[in-house]
């Protein structure tokens, strides 16, 4: 069991995305949102959304998958 990058996305949406696939049982971090908060460029570092390896295609779908 490794963690392995769904992507990168602006800090806000990682957040929701981290939500949306925990909704879905999969377990989901965010790293880097709070990388720079101090400096005021946090808006432009992107956020890695982590997931187990096991459960990264499962969690591509998610993503991809309409609303």
């Amino acid at each position: 069991m490794a963690l392995v990058e769904l992507g990168r996305f602006a800090r806000i949406e990682a957040q929701i995305l981290v939500g949306r696939l925990e909704s879905e049982g999969i377990p989901a971090v965010a790293f880097d949102g709070e990388a720079s908060i101090a400096d005021g460029s946090w808006l432009l570092i992107p956020t890695r959304v982590m997931v187990d390896d096991e459960d990264l295609a499962e969690a591509r779908a998610i993503v991809e998958r309409p609303e």
